[in-house]
């Protein structure tokens, strides 16, 4: 076999390789869904892996927001709360879920994680009070939006 011809075929496959990636790393497993928004297509425990980390993220808005309201505002337990959603949340999510989930979505999500520990820090900073509301009330837009544009979807 010419050699040429071998080094022809293989760069093709690998750029072929690269390109299915590629469009699943932006694209991610997804349909249309009969409600407008668009349905990310997961394994049954990758959604469940999915929602417990959302579930997260609301419970540390929570403690937040329980903190600020309270009498002795215990700042060390709302950054505490606020960094539990943080980065590390995120550090060791399986790359096949990531691979699954459109651009859009990771974006927003790590943005997320990354706004939660800038949070943590402010409070540490001693960050005012409307100062921290604002900041959860940008988070908390950009939940929504996701919610407004996306919705799970198992596979079996």
């Amino acid at each position: 076999m010419n050699w040429r011809v071998l080094g022809l075929g293989t760069a093709v496959l690998w750029m072929v390789t690269v390109g299915v990636i590629v469009a699943l790393f932006v694209q991610g497993h997804t349909r249309p869904g009969a409600d407008g928004r668009t349905e990310i297509l997961l394994a049954p425990a990758e959604r469940d892996l999915i929602l417990a980390e959302m579930r997260q993220l609301l419970k540390s808005v929570h403690g937040v927001v329980t903190v600020l309201g309270s009498p002795d505002q215990n700042i060390k337990a709302a950054e505490a709360a606020a960094r539990s959603a943080g980065m590390a949340m995120a550090a060791d999510v399986n790359p096949a879920v990531m691979l699954k989930l459109p651009l859009p979505f990771k974006q927003m999500g790590m943005s997320i994680h990354k706004d939660m520990d800038h949070l943590a820090d402010g409070i540490a900073q001693g960050e005012s009070s409307v100062q921290i509301l604002n900041r959860l009330s940008s988070m908390t837009s950009r939940c929504t939006t996701c919610h407004d544009m996306y919705r799970f979807a198992t596979t079996k």
